[in-house]
This record gives C-alpha cells, sequence and structure tokens, in this order.
C-alpha cells in the first residue's frame, strides 16, 4: 500500500463513494470495518435470525431453495451447509482474460459494501475477512467474462467465494498462489 495521510476508507453503515473505491483499487488509502458495538450488533442479529429461521425450517433464498429460476427448489436441511460451496464451484466458469488487479480490488469492495448493509445475514467474521483480502491486498483471480443471468454478478462472485474458502487461486505478494496456502500463511483457519 502506499503511505498515505488519507482517512481510511471504513465500510458500513456509510455509504462508499466512486471516489472511495477509486482509492481503494488503487490502494491509496486503507481499509477498516465499523467497529461501534451497535453496528456489529447488528450485523450479528441478521446472522443470529437466518440461523433461527434454519432452526424453524424456514424457506429462506438461496439457503434453502436453488438460485433464480431454481427458487421454487426446495434445498434439504443436510444439504444447506454444502450449499455455498456448491454454488461457488457451479458458478465458476468464468472465461477470458483475468480482471487486473484495480478491478479485482473494486469488486471486493463493492460487495464488502454490499454486505456491511446488513441485510443478508452474513456474520462479522465475513466482512472481516473480506476487509483482510483488501488490506492484505489478496486479490482473487476473476475472470472478465461469465455471466449472463438477471444479476449479472454469480459468476465473478463465484471466484471471490471461493478464494475466501481456501479454494481457487489468488495474487498475492506478486505472486499466483493457492487461497488456501496464502491462508495458512496468515494463520486463518
Amino acid at each position: 500500500m502506499t503511505t498515505s495521510t488519507l482517512e481510511p476508507v471504513t465500510f458500513g453503515e456509510r455509504p462508499l463513494h466512486i471516489e472511495d473505491v477509486l482509492a481503494l483499487a488503487n490502494r491509496k488509502v486503507p481499509t477498516q470495518l465499523q467497529s461501534d458495538p451497535a453496528y456489529r450488533e447488528r450485523i450479528a442479529k441478521g446472522a443470529r435470525f437466518l440461523d433461527s429461521l434454519l432452526d424453524k425450517e424456514g424457506v429462506i433464498y438461496g439457503v434453502t431453495t436453488g438460485y433464480g429460476d431454481s427458487c421454487v427448489v426446495a434445498v434439504p436441511l443436510h444439504h444447506v451447509e454444502a450449499l455455498p460451496r456448491h454454488l461457488f464451484t457451479f458458478h465458476g466458469c468464468g472465461l477470458g482474460k483475468l480482471l487486473d488487479a484495480q478491478a479485482t480490488r473494486a469488486v471486493l469492495a463493492a460487495r464488502l459494501q454490499s454486505l456491511c448493509h446488513g441485510v443478508s445475514g452474513v456474520r462479522v467474521e465475513l466482512l472481516e475477512r473480506l476487509q483482510a483480502f483488501l488490506e492484505h491486498d489478496i486479490l482473487p483471480l476473476i475472470p472478465e467474462e461469465g455471466s449472463v443471468g438477471a444479476s449479472g454478478d454469480l459468476t465473478p462472485l463465484s471466484y471471490v467465494a471461493a478464494t475466501l474458502s481456501g479454494e481457487r487461486e489468488v495474487m498475492f505478494r506478486g505472486e499466483r498462489r493457492q487461497a488456501a496456502d496464502v491462508h495458512r500463511e496468515l494463520g486463518w483457519q
């Protein structure tokens, strides 16, 4: 990261501006997560709500159902834990050149900010790991071409999800590396 006197970009309730994304993409500013206890509790509350729905065998899009047109397909509870891995494996079919480092950082920043709204049921630990990817400049290798679905982001984000899980490859310290090796090197479980 370049030395800077700029304030860190804080991911949380505050909107992210295009200038923030540009500064992050060019590694001109550090990052941090909003740290106040009320914000973190709101994120944790969303994750607990999702867990409570699972305990009640509730219907949760993308957790106990398929995605897109498959949203009417029920996923049995004994398969729920495996579904995310299946999703990033199935959608990891991108083609073409890889996104450059700046574009990849922008993807990570946009995804992190989207999850920071607290309506996705994610845990604080996921937000912390995405922020750590930006801070340590761990860049998933994301092909430029892929999705044709309504959201258009399933294929590129599958590469992010896979590397967060320790699968596929990343660029780290100028080298193409296995994500699992980088996780181990940084002491992540």
